[in-house]
């Protein structure tokens, strides 16, 4: 791994900076960050820690690139969408070839109860580029539970608003926002669009809050709730220091259920953002063969499988996609009840 001293060090431009400094880069090279979700934020953020030199990367993500995801995730391209490539698996060879000196992980994976410790264990921050609530209460749950930090954020239209939570000195997730928004409450890009530079500076706040954590620069810590609405022009700051609940479950009486599968961290089936995609889980987690599964499914339509996931051609210009550990999305449609009828038919539940 390259020394952060030396004069031809990559990262001498950013150690000149004094609140970093050489000691600062020592402590990001022996870093560890998980991103879970790596689509218009997560892409931001992984490549700007990337080149910021972190130690370790674990890229967590269910989906596949899509053409659509083309316009504002900027770790993707033509060939990517073309072939359906995993974006954990897209992401992390374009990130190595940008920095071979540190760890980059791709996890092919739908972060929930029952894989959380696995995926997100051992990460000194997690960084949140989801686009739902529900995976963003589970971070909250292990965020409280593990004593890490997390750094929320969401971006949907030409706005989009951050905060950085840690544990036992600011409100959680559960104390700003206790209830989960219910389903057409809240604007997605399906709805209302979005522009992809309000992504890159949500993100960018995201990647600067990170980089002052991993280097202990704990003091200039934004501390707020920062909303941004690029399209208006409008900065907010909003002080929540007093936000923290003396009745939230989770950071005051430490009740995770969403961890401990008392509670769905998401419903069984999931409407990927502008997609026309819906993605279906099992009710457990599984490991298939998905060469064994080629040959179940022959067939239902025309198969191509690749090292990730298995797809299939149904008629009416649908596709199932098949992953090991059992979802699936279903393209083509839009209809979770098409999509579960389709998971039944073919998978058996």
């Amino acid at each position: 791994m390259t020394s952060p001293h030396g004069e031809d060090s990559r990262y001498v431009r950013q150690m000149r900076f004094p609140a970093v400094g050489e000691s600062g880069q020592a402590k990001l090279l022996a870093s560890s960050v998980a991103i879970v979700g790596v689509g218009a934020l997560g892409c931001v953020v992984a490549n700007h820690l990337t080149r910021a030199g972190v130690g370790k990367l674990t890229l967590i993500d269910r989906d596949i690139v899509d053409r659509s995801n083309l316009q504002r995730q900027m770790l993707y391209d033509e060939a990517d969408a073309a072939s359906g490539a995993p974006k954990a698996i897209a992401a992390a060879a374009r990130l190595k070839a940008i920095n071979g000196d540190i760890a980059i992980e791709a996890r092919v994976a739908d972060l929930n109860a029952y894989n959380a410790e696995t995926l997100l264990g051992g990460a000194d921050l997690i960084v949140d580029g989801t686009d739902n609530f529900g995976v963003r209460y589970l971070i909250n749950e292990f965020s409280a539970k593990i004593n890490v930090p997390w750094i929320y954020a969401g971006a949907v239209g030409c706005s989009g608003m951050t905060f950085t939570v840690l544990p036992g000195r600011t409100p959680c997730l559960r104390c700003l926002f206790p209830d989960t928004p219910p389903g057409g409450a809240l604007d997605t890009c399906e709805t209302a669009g979005v522009l992809s530079p309000i992504v890159d500076t949500i993100s960018s706040v995201q990647t600067m809050e990170a980089i002052k954590l991993l280097t202990g620069r704990t003091e200039a810590l934004r501390g707020t709730l920062l909303r941004i609405d690029l399209w208006d022009n409008q900065w907010q700051s909003i002080d929540v220091s007093n936000a923290s609940n003396e009745s939230c479950p989770v950071c005051a009486k430490r009740e995770f259920n969403m961890l401990e599968g008392d509670e769905p961290a998401g419903a069984a089936t999931v409407s990927l953002c502008g997609r026309n995609t819906v993605q279906v889980s099992p009710s457990r987690p599984l490991s298939l063969d998905l060469q064994a599964q080629q040959i179940r499914l022959a067939q239902t339509g025309e198969s191509e499988l690749t090292p990730f996931s298995l797809r299939i051609r149904l008629s009416g210009g649908l596709t199932f996609v098949l992953f090991e550990d059992g979802r699936a999305l279903v393209m083509g449609s839009d209809d979770p009840i098409v999509a579960r009828r389709i998971y039944a038919e073919l998978m058996g539940e």
